[in-house]
């Protein structure tokens, strides 16, 4: 078996926030989506707001008549304006330590297409030292780009050990492939020719 990779010390706090950063920013999209959901509860035209902009929560704020209703949907505009305020700051500090520990390393994710900031930093504290990895397969394998099939007497019974690797690396390589892929024909005629050999 091989050994347990000991992520660097000096490192570990910055990593450490950046995937507490990851779960806030997904509940802020689950309490986007509790807005959405409401708003066709009760048969109301959908919001063509940004929830990203202030003056779009604020209008937020006179949607429902129903009183209780109303209160439910200021609570998420509650929680949405604190983690807003919140992880800006986070994410200044969090790119802030990148540049302070790896910084060629960041500099060179950032000019990567469809890596922006958060990729490049996931990337860049997700992985630790590349060196520790053998073969860009094994690197794959624990980045769960690899689908390990299950076969036995040359039958393939789907496959297994999805769950093994890194979920943070899975999300930045799968988000950085669909922001390359858009507006780059050249990518989706690439993209075309391995769907139709695979």
């Amino acid at each position: 078996f091989p050994l347990a990779y000991a992520y660097p010390r000096s490192m570990r706090a910055t990593r450490d926030l950046l995937r507490r950063r990851t779960g806030l920013v997904r509940h802020g999209a689950d309490l986007k989506a509790h807005v959405v959901n409401t708003t066709s509860q009760y048969n109301l035209p959908p919001n063509k707001v940004n929830l990203k902009n202030v003056s779009a929560r604020e209008q937020l704020g006179r949607t429902f008549d129903d009183p209780l209703v109303q209160r439910n949907i200021d609570l998420d505009m509650a929680v949405l304006e604190c983690y807003h305020r919140e992880l800006s700051q986070v994410e200044w500090l969090l790119e802030k330590q990148a540049k302070k520990h790896q910084p060629t390393y960041y500099h060179l994710l950032t000019t990567i297409p469809g890596v922006g900031r958060i990729l490049a930093l996931t990337i860049l504290y997700e992985v630790g030292d590349i060196r520790r990895f053998e073969s860009v397969q094994k690197f794959a394998s624990y980045s769960r780009l690899i689908k390990c099939k299950a076969e036995s007497a040359g039958k393939t019974y789907g496959t297994q050990g999805n769950k093994i690797g890194n979920a943070h690396l899975k999300w930045a390589f799968s988000e950085a492939a669909v922001l390359y892929l858009r507006g780059n024909p050249g990518a989706q005629k690439l993209l075309q020719r391995f769907q139709k050999r695979m």
